[in-house]
């Protein structure tokens, strides 16, 4: 795969050149970029089908080489620190990023999804997608990127009647009847969709508190949802999942 390492600190660049050389033979450099300009001149003369892409880059962000280029047909893995600007819409796009420092087994799993979607030749619009969302406040989010074996779905937050862990693998059960499923951990589902009001009422399962029509007393308080299904609430998470409910 042809590959372009972007970031502004030249140590980074070296550790990350060293680390794929190292670990990921598949990946060929052809360029190294430390600001926006150049990372546009160094895409669009070397048409990379990966890009390593550093959110903070000074005054600048990763996110205006995306927004420079007329056409993004290359695979991202972001590189940031986990609280920096726009890791969130990241997330919600279900495009791959690496913290740093970098883990050398999250790196050979990136790498290794990153080269699956170029052979699958699977086209989606997670960069618009991304760029979309950035132009709205983090808590305003309205949709998220669902990656399925053959293609990627947005979902309307509201239309997620809840989510169900299935081992590594997650359930998302929608308001139409259909049910997606994802390879990614509840886990994650949770941490991501906190913010907008989900509630982990168990180990296994992650609700849109809209679709919540009432607490039943039954075995220590279980959920009822609109559509019938009665959801566990365990004990650890009771009281959060009280409070909750009571503010809406």
């Amino acid at each position: 795969m042809r590959a372009i390492l972007i970031d502004d600190e030249i140590s980074n660049l070296e550790n990350l050149k060293t680390l794929l050389e190292k670990h990921c033979p598949q990946v060929t450099i052809r360029a190294t970029a430390q600001n926006v300009s150049d990372a546009v001149d160094a895409i669009e003369k070397y048409l990379p089908q990966l890009v390593f892409l550093d959110i903070q880059m000074g005054e600048q962000t990763g996110f205006d080489v995306l927004k420079l280029l007329p056409t993004r047909n290359f695979e991202v893995i972001f590189v940031t620190a986990y609280d920096q600007y726009g890791i969130q819409a990241v997330k919600f796009a279900a495009l791959d990023y690496l913290l740093k420092p970098i883990d050398i087994e999250e790196l050979i799993n990136a790498v290794n999804k990153a080269k699956q979607k170029l052979a699958t030749q699977i086209q989606t619009s997670q960069l618009d997608f991304l760029l979309q969302q950035l132009k709205k406040p983090e808590t305003n989010i309205s949709k998220i990127a669902l990656q399925m074996q053959s293609e990627i779905r947005y979902v309307t937050l509201s239309e997620i009647i809840r989510c169900e862990a299935d081992n590594t693998y997650t359930h998302f059960l929608l308001s139409s009847g259909e049910k997606i499923l994802v390879s990614k951990s509840l886990k994650e589902y949770a941490d991501l969709l906190r913010p907008n009001g989900f509630l982990r009422t168990h180990q296994s399962h992650l609700v849109n508190p809209k679709y919540v029509k009432s607490w039943l007393k039954e075995d220590g308080g279980v959920l009822l949802l609109m559509s019938g299904e009665k959801i566990p609430i365990s004990k650890p998470n009771k009281d959060t999942v009280k409070q909750a409910l009571q503010q809406l």
